[in-house]
């Protein structure tokens, strides 16, 4: 029985844990609160992972660092740094292997389907920050100091999912209102289901090539918001989607009113465009496969989001 960390117990965190110790292992998930999915094997520590020393004694004796957890979106520029320095040098100065769970802001804009070995060319701000992240993680990889990997999701979908889709026009559909929405909604897009992108961390993580690498969470659909949510609806017996973009002015007014949405606008190109994922890696040498994307609507549709 191995011991593995967890920082983060959103969605990915909280799903890696259970799958870890369904499987026997031993889990640690560290919270500022503490919290996390209750299970025999899962040990619960409340504790600030921007503190280097302290993770790293929780860190002593553990195989594999899986980090899930982030600021608030609307801090990335100050509070992702600090928290990413923290998280390296502790799995480095404790000799843990380190699994980071990262996303596609890094590469900018693509056309065609995105390889996990595309180099870096970030367009935003919170682009940059990604790719920094993943660059000083992977020359400290590169020099030997500890083993990393990430792993690169499109946008969640799946039970307790944070994201514009699940936390808006999810809702929206399935109580059968109009869901107005700050980007576009008519091209292919990647879509993640939080257990593929937990089964991916654990997978890379125990793969001897899993190292020095991303790997690409395989998409359980590449429809569009506007299909996917159509296919939602058509699953749950909800009426037709009522979908549609923002105007301006209301994207303006929203931006002013809430610093999440204010946010939104430097990612929005990701909805303009394609966004298409090339996980064939991740299924050839992980063996990770996407789930089926009305098991995952399904989900979705039970329990509200």
């Amino acid at each position: 029985m191995a011991l593995h960390v967890i920082t983060g117990a959103g969605a990915i965190g909280t799903a890696t844990a259970r799958l870890l110790a369904a499987s026997g292992e031993q889990v640690r998930v560290i919270t500022r609160s503490g919290g996390g999915p209750e299970h025999p094997l899962v040990e619960r520590v409340a504790a600030d992972v921007t503190d280097t020393g302290r993770l790293a004694e929780l860190l002593r004796g553990a195989k594999t660092l899986y980090n899930a957890a982030a600021p608030a979106y609307q801090d990335w520029r100050t509070e992702f740094p600090p928290l990413a320095a923290a998280l390296l040098a502790a799995a480095e100065r404790a000799g843990a292997d380190y699994v980071m769970l990262g996303n596609v802001y890094g590469y900018g804009p693509v056309e065609g389907p995105i390889a996990p070995e595309r180099p870096m060319r970030p367009n935003s701000d919170k682009g940059r920050v990604r790719a920094a992240m993943w660059e000083e993680a992977l020359a400290a990889h590169g020099a030997g100091r500890v083993r990393v990997a990430e792993v690169r999701p499109g946008d969640f979908l799946g039970a307790g999912a944070i994201g514009l889709f699940p936390l808006v026009a999810v809702p929206a559909v399935l109580a059968g209102t109009e869901a107005v929405l700050p980007v576009g909604l008519d091209a292919p897009h990647a879509w993640s289901y939080v257990g593929d992108v937990a089964r991916t961390l654990i997978a890379a993580g125990a793969h001897e090539d899993g190292w020095g690498r991303a790997w690409h969470v395989p998409s359980t659909s590449e429809l569009s918001p506007r299909d996917l949510m159509a296919r939602l609806a058509e699953l749950a017996g909800a009426p037709a989607p009522r979908l549609r973009t923002m105007t301006p002015d209301e994207l303006a007014a929203a931006a002013a009113a809430d610093a999440v949405v204010a946010e939104i606008p430097e990612m929005a190109y990701q909805y303009e465009r394609e966004l298409r994922l090339d996980a064939s890696g991740t299924e050839r040498v992980l063996g990770v496969r996407a789930t089926e994307l009305d098991l995952v609507l399904k989900e979705l549709a039970s329990t509200g989001r």
